[in-house]
């Protein structure tokens, strides 16, 4: 009996949970699949480069969440200061997401979109680091994988369907039909983070002497580098996230634009990309569980292991057009393995970023979390940047798509030996 009630969630880690309900839908519609082909549209009508625009756009707010992230993070350790920076960072993104759906013009889109990505990951930097906060050590691989299976199912599959028959229904040319979707996404976020900014409170936290904040704020950040430089644990584990992440990032960014420009059909990738989404949810879930069974290192090299599988799957996808180039078979079959490379996706999309979150925040102190999380989110945000160089450059020394997806190999073999050769000193000393 006492089991079975240290299995239930608390309201706290309920309340947390919500967070990636909530939050879940800006990933979806803003960053990764119907925002962009809207922006595309407006910037077409208005004779603009939309894949200029939107690189540089999602570059400057990933540069400065990037530089930020450690310095906010720091601040938010001190007493009282996480849940206030959490909230203003949730109503930023709220906010600039919901103007997108009364403007027309594609510099004030991407301005808005800007903005909304500033606030949409520094509120993730502080939702991170509540981990340490709303639960134990033990139960942080499965909390942390529950609050991204409920991310896929609320965040993303449910809102993203509703967004499909609004857009299917009105068409996928009316620009009104994407101005309810850009709503809907504004007050799923909002109305689904209530538990969160009622229910999670700071419970670590360092003090700091009257007037002495700032100082306070730049010693510890400075003493925090100085710790992760020393921690083997720490450093080695940062570095495998840096890489294996960077892969992930990169092919959750382009799959989309590498399908497109495969000339495969948009609705097909579109419903393919819905069910990585719904294949995402058990498979969280399964993470979190083997975790506790075979160790956080371990689940996460077979992830690694499956999205270098990915990789191969890709570059065939593309080989296989321009191997046919115009054959309606070969673009049948590559749209066949462009769903195959959206279930293995979902398999481990959930899962990776689950366990490595709960696995960072088993290694830390917890009072100093925010700190900590602050230069993790400096590797995940900086880790966006390799991957895309990487298929950029394959791509153009080589004149061929394929090349540069199956260049993504590299980021997931380095992360893999990583923790593979440091496994013995993760596996010693934590879960």
């Amino acid at each position: 009996m006492e089991k079975a009630k240290e299995k239930k969630f608390t309201k706290v880690e309920k309340s947390w949970i919500m967070y990636d309900w909530a939050n879940s839908v800006y990933a979806t519609n803003i960053l990764a699949v119907l925002f962009p082909i809207y922006f595309g549209a407006v910037c077409e009508q208005s004779g603009a480069d939309n894949l200029v625009l939107w690189s540089y756009g999602t570059s400057a707010a990933t540069f400065l969440v990037a530089i930020l992230a450690p310095v906010l993070g720091s601040l938010a350790d001190h007493k009282g200061h996480k849940k206030k920076l959490f909230a203003a960072s949730l109503f930023v993104g709220v906010a600039f997401t919901l103007s997108n759906a009364f403007v027309e013009d594609y510099r004030l889109l991407l301005l808005g979109y800007v903005l909304s990505h500033i606030g949409f990951s520094g509120s993730c930097l502080f939702y991170d680091s509540f981990l340490t906060d709303v639960t134990t050590p033990e139960r942080m691989d499965r909390v942390s994988s529950w609050g991204y299976a409920m991310g896929y199912i609320g965040g993303s599959t449910i809102p993203f369907i509703i967004s499909i028959v609004i857009l299917f229904t009105m068409g996928m040319t009316n620009m009104l039909a994407f101005k309810l979707v850009i709503i809907l996404t504004s007050v799923w976020w909002l109305v689904f983070s209530i538990p969160t900014l009622l229910h999670v409170k700071q419970v670590h936290y360092v003090e700091a002497k009257r007037g002495r904040l700032f100082r306070s704020t730049f010693s510890n950040l400075w003493k925090t580098a100085k710790d992760i430089a020393k921690n083997k644990r720490v450093l080695l584990f940062i570095l495998a996230y840096f890489f294996y992440i960077d892969g992930v990032n990169t092919i959750i960014s382009i799959s989309t634009s590498y399908g497109s420009k495969l000339n495969l059909d948009n609705v097909g990738m579109i419903l393919a990309l819905l069910l990585t989404q719904i294949v995402a949810v058990p498979f969280s879930i399964l993470f979190g569980k083997l975790a506790e069974r075979l160790g956080s290192v371990r689940v996460l090299l077979g992830a690694v292991c499956i999205y270098f599988l990915v990789c191969l799957v890709g570059f065939f996808m593309g080989f296989n057009i321009e191997q046919n180039p115009g054959c309606q078979q070969a673009l049948q079959f590559s749209l066949i393995l462009f769903w195959c490379m959206a279930f293995l996706v979902g398999t481990v999309q959930g899962g990776i970023q689950a366990i490595s979150r709960s696995y960072f925040g088993k290694l830390i102190p917890p009072e100093r979390s925010n700190e900590y999380f602050g230069f993790f989110d400096i590797f995940g945000k900086f880790a966006a940047v390799i991957g895309p160089l990487l298929v950029a450059a394959f791509t153009q020394m080589t004149g061929r798509d394929s090349i540069g997806v199956i260049s993504l190999a590299l980021l997931f073999a380095v992360g893999g030996c990583i923790l593979f050769f440091g496994r013995k000193l993760f596996t010693d000393r934590a879960a």
